[in-house]
């Protein structure tokens, strides 16, 4: 797998390097401001950009934005960012085409080597994955609307969905089968009146409507 790196932080961004390497995945350009991830982000030989919402020269969302105008014009582009701060705003622009392959992580997640490997890993492979306090921000947010028609328990399952989580994870998690996950996430798409579509397409859309509730 080869990645595209934007990490202003020369510390973070030489662990990142190792942690990926270390997972045989290559690095095959890191940058370190907006100018050089938007020249980086128009290679089309890498399978995932990893990106800082903070880049120079201002240091505020220089990263999302770049990311963002990437995907509007290369739709599905894989982008992972990271973030100091759980802002659900970030998550919600990122998926509002709704093509997936998109993910948000607090960068406190990288302690956990594994788990963010599997996180570039899935959304490299098209996936979704928000950071469980990014999802626990927006469960806890959420205002009238379709996520009113879901039961406790299917706002459980698709919290855990918006975390990149298969349904035999969900299902462990949950201590329940995976056919109970399955009636689950069928009941979700119905409530939230998805229409027919590959249940990854459907996943990315039911996680979207969350982050819109």
């Amino acid at each position: 797998m080869r990645v595209l790196l934007a990490e202003d932080q020369a510390l973070l961004r030489d662990g990142l390097v190792r942690i990926l390497a270390a997972d045989g995945i290559e690095v095959v350009e890191s940058v370190v401001d907006q100018p050089g991830l938007d020249r980086v982000l128009r290679r089309d030989d890498v399978d995932v950009a990893v990106v800082d919402v903070r880049l120079p020269p201002t240091g505020t969302t220089e990263g999302l934005v770049s990311a963002i105008a990437a995907r509007a014009e290369r739709p599905g582009l894989p982008v992972l960012v990271l973030s100091q701060w759980v802002e659900a705003l970030y998550a919600r622009d990122l998926l509002a085409d709704g093509q997936g392959a998109v993910g948000y992580l607090l960068k406190d997640r990288v302690a956990d080597v594994d788990g963010f490997v599997a996180a570039v890993r899935q959304v490299a492979s098209g996936g979704t994955v928000l950071d469980p306090e990014v999802v626990a921000a927006l469960v806890q947010g959420a205002t009238a609307g379709p996520l009113d028609r879901l039961s406790p328990r299917e706002r459980e399952v698709l919290a855990l969905m918006a975390e990149g989580r298969s349904n035999a994870a969900i299902a462990a998690r949950l201590v329940v089968t995976e056919k109970a996950v399955g009636k689950h996430t069928h009941s979700i798409f119905t409530k939230l009146d998805l229409p027919p579509a590959p249940d990854d397409n459907r996943r990315v859309l039911a996680v979207l409507a969350l982050l819109q509730g």
